[in-house]
């Protein structure tokens, strides 16, 4: 595709408007495709206040023309100061050896190992894997932004931050390194299950059940936030007697809430609730409960609230 004058002056001018441009598939929070989720969440985790990104799926002119206009084939594709940094493994190479930290103007990453338990058992079953995978091979840990661990064998690599614990040699990367600081890694063969239980201490405290009387008497003291997460249509027929928050315009409003508000959810039987609460418990919230048995239980505390 040729770079027409037009569409010079349109990729110039979001050059010259954002320092950070992020040309992807898709959006940061809901990359597109695979490479684009590694840029963006390298970008991510350095640029928490977020940074431009242009969605070259949904501008097939900026997607060809960013091509010719950097001379480089393919998306993602990152700029700073107007300049071309590279694609996502180049991104990667140079925020793990602190070169793109540099250019951002931040702080070099913290490479030091995690701070990491690995109980005896749990040691045990991870050498015989680690020896069963073959020569070279260590455990690769990975922790994502919504604070789930994610073990692995994988290639030793030598670049890697890592930490050797009872023969174990884990490793990982600087991003991940912090985000796993604290986690304990157990084998267990009881009543948990069989195999390793991984507990990350920074991750939000689980989804708690709460009756529905309880949650009257704190909404009604304003010590709680129930939203109903039922359509309208159905909230027709049976609702809670206290006031209530709905999905109704989409959830962005009350995702911005502060992130140490007490927030119930309520259904009909409390199956959709329990699925919205690990949502909002995944993002961040930390006093996120569900209303047992729902608004079927709810009606139980009577008030004429029909069940359906």
């Amino acid at each position: 595709m040729s770079l027409t004058p037009e569409l010079r002056s349109r990729i110039e001018s979001l050059l010259q408007s954002n320092r950070v441009v992020l040309f992807m598939k898709g959006a940061p929070d809901a990359p597109q495709c695979g490479f684009s989720a590694k840029a963006a969440g390298t970008l991510n985790a350095l640029l928490p206040q977020g940074y431009a990104h242009v969605d070259v799926l949904g501008d097939g002119e900026i997607r060809e023309g960013i091509k010719a206009y950097g001379e480089w084939p393919t998306i993602p594709q990152l700029y700073i100061d107007g300049q071309l940094v590279g694609g996502s493994d180049i991104i990667l190479q140079m925020a793990g050896n602190g070169e793109l930290h540099g250019l951002l103007g931040l702080a070099a990453p913290d490479r030091s190992p995690p701070k990491l338990e690995i109980s005896p058992a749990a040691a045990k079953m991870l050498r015989e894997a680690v020896a069963g995978a073959g020569e070279g091979y260590a455990v690769q840990l990975e922790v994502d932004a919504r604070h789930n661990v994610r073990l692995q064998l994988a290639p030793a690599d030598a670049d890697a931050v890592a930490v050797e614990i009872d023969g174990v040699r884990v490793q990982t990367d600087w991003i991940n390194a912090r985000r796993a600081d604290g986690v304990s890694i157990d084998w267990a063969d009881d009543e948990r299950g069989r195999g390793l239980v991984i507990t990350n201490p920074n991750a939000p405290p689980a989804v708690r059940s709460i009756a529905p009387a309880d949650v009257r008497e704190r909404v009604q003291a304003g010590s709680l936030r129930l939203i109903d997460v039922r359509p309208a249509d159905e909230r027709a027929l049976a609702q809670a007697d206290v006031a209530f928050d709905t999905f109704d315009h989409g959830t962005g409003a009350l995702e911005g809430l502060p992130k140490d508000a007490p927030i119930a959810f309520l259904c009909h039987r409390g199956g959709r609730s329990a699925q919205a609460a690990e949502q909002f418990r995944q993002l961040g919230f930390r006093e996120v409960y569900n209303v047992v048995g729902g608004i079927d239980a709810w009606a139980d505390l009577g008030g004429g609230i029909a069940k359906y």
